[in-house]
């Protein structure tokens, strides 16, 4: 039964089916329970900081319930996407009503959606990043699967990493730096790829250009069906689940910099590079993510298995309300500011 605690995930799609089908205030639910029940919940619920042992490990990779629990996110957030625009296109609503289905829906895209991609973008198999690049569509995000593996991995806690925010940056500006320059840096990343292996900008293996075509299709598709009313829900769904994870990767390495060797290189990736959570709530709403130093430290290691690490510098709250106080950044600031190294800032 323990292996089910992941079906908490699905608890975030759940808020978000029910407010849009009743409508009304409801249409909150979803926010209300994941910037305010959840960050409550782990303010109750103790700290875990226990790891699994050697043997737990063996038995939790052999388990395919924890990829098939992966798995199902893709039918759910196709779903509950197409049920929203539905709905927001053929009912009569209150202006409110469709800004809190827009809102409902793309904090799915977020946690469901563009989390679990990036999950499945790690693996080895074709098939599990098929389904990571389609759960990346509806958010218009395709890209962050070659600029996240290709770029964000190599480049962590460096100036030269898009997705690492600066000592002092606030969660606003590093959301228009962020998503700049991880755009211009995935078709560096592609076009690198291309040249590399004497491939021309049209070959079938640009996947650039195809993420292009398919999210214009997808778009359009929307369009055709739904009218100007399930293009605007589809498009502004889209960038709030961009909002959510460019606020994730906000808190995951703010203001952590790997210090330079005496050859001038940056020191390899640590676990002191990132910012580790073990608040219970936090960590199974989305799939071990909080656990992000031991991620970066080895990104093949599957979810249900990360290790939390004495070294990793430990964040006083969970993701979800960390993610609240950043849009304070004075808050923020005064929280967090002392928890960097400090050679890390002065460098």
């Amino acid at each position: 039964m323990k292996d089910l605690k992941y079906l908490t995930a699905f608890s975030i799609p759940l808020m978000a089916l029910i407010g849009i089908y009743f409508k009304g205030e409801l249409v909150f639910l979803t926010p209300f329970y994941a910037f305010v029940m959840i960050p409550v919940l782990e303010l109750i619920f103790p700290i875990d900081t226990n790891n699994l042992s050697s043997e737990a490990v063996e038995s939790n990779l052999k388990r395919k319930v924890f990829d098939w629990l992966l798995y199902l996110n893709l039918p759910i957030v196709y779903g509950l996407v197409f049920f929203g625009i539905y709905e927001a296109s053929s009912s009569i609503l209150e202006t409110y009503e469709l800004v809190g289905m827009i809102i409902s829906v793309g904090i799915v895209l977020g946690v469901n959606g563009i989390n679990v991609a990036h999950e499945l973008g790690h693996r080895q198999t074709t098939n599990e990043r098929f389904i990571g690049k389609a759960l990346l569509l509806p958010s218009q995000y395709m890209h962050f699967y070659i600029e996240h593996n290709f770029g964000h991995h190599l480049h962590a806690a460096t100036p030269e990493d898009p997705a690492t925010a600066r000592y002092n940056q606030t969660v606003y500006s590093f959301w228009f730096t962020s998503i700049y320059r991880q755009y211009v840096k995935a078709w560096a990343i592609q076009l690198k790829l291309l040249k590399n292996s004497q491939k021309s900008f049209f070959f079938p293996k640009n996947d650039m250009f195809w993420y292009i075509v398919l999210q214009v299709g997808y778009l359009a598709l929307v369009f055709l069906i739904f009218g100007n009313v399930g293009l605007i829900f589809a498009f502004a769904s889209a960038a709030i689940g961009i909002l959510l994870l460019e606020s994730v990767n906000y808190i995951e390495h703010y203001g952590l910099l790997r210090l330079k060797t005496t050859s001038g290189r940056y020191e390899r990736v640590k676990e002191m590079h990132s910012w580790n959570s073990n608040h219970t709530i936090g960590r199974i709403v989305l799939y071990e993510l909080t656990r992000h130093s031991d991620h970066h430290f080895k990104s093949s290691k599957k979810y249900q298995i990360l290790d939390c690490h004495d070294e990793s510098p430990q964040m006083p709250y969970g993701y979800p309300t960390s993610m609240v106080l950043a849009m304070v950044p004075p808050l923020w600031f005064g929280i967090m500011n002392k928890r960097v190294p400090k050679e890390m800032v002065l460098q």
